[in-house]
């Protein structure tokens, strides 16, 4: 039996579990909007080109990827028809990548379920412990994007 000052759990192992349970939960709910089709990294692009059309470039730079490896991605969410390119208006070399009405569907779905996640955990917990677990996570998370490990960058934006 483990006293007070020696858990029985590693913090950073539930704080991943936990995590896996909310991607899991999300993806659930995400099927039953008619998402079947989301891939693990396909939401921190969509928070990107929720806040402006960027080219791949620009993306490639907030990830910190190649332009190669992102270029492929958008290939992928376009193909998916969750993306489309249009012409760059002030550089005609650049394409912009934008969310199509699905994209804009499926982010909007997403913060849905986020909101109603929340929700959920403060009507099972409380909002006094909901805030203090919010505070403890950013804590953790830091609250510059520099200090953020480079594939987590994008979902500051």
């Amino acid at each position: 039996m483990a006293s007070p000052t020696q858990p029985t759990s590693d913090l950073g192992i539930l704080v991943l579990l936990g995590y896996q349970g909310f991607v899991r939960s999300l993806h659930d709910d995400m099927r039953t909007r008619g998402f079947d089709d989301l891939g693990r990294s396909d939401g921190v692009v969509f928070r990107i080109l929720n806040v402006r059309p960027c080219t791949v470039s620009e993306m490639a730079g907030l990830l910190d990827i190649t332009k190669q490896g992102m270029a492929q991605i958008v290939e992928d969410l376009e193909s998916r028809g969750y993306v489309r390119r249009t012409p760059d208006p002030t550089d005609r070399r650049a394409k912009h990548v934008e969310l199509t009405d699905r994209g804009h569907a499926a982010i909007a779905a997403a913060r849905r379920f986020h909101r109603a996640f929340e929700a959920r955990l403060v009507r099972q917990h409380g909002d006094d412990a909901i805030s203090a677990f919010r505070s403890v996570l950013e804590a953790m998370a830091g609250h510059a994007p520099d200090g953020l490990d480079r594939e987590l960058r994008g979902l500051y934006l």
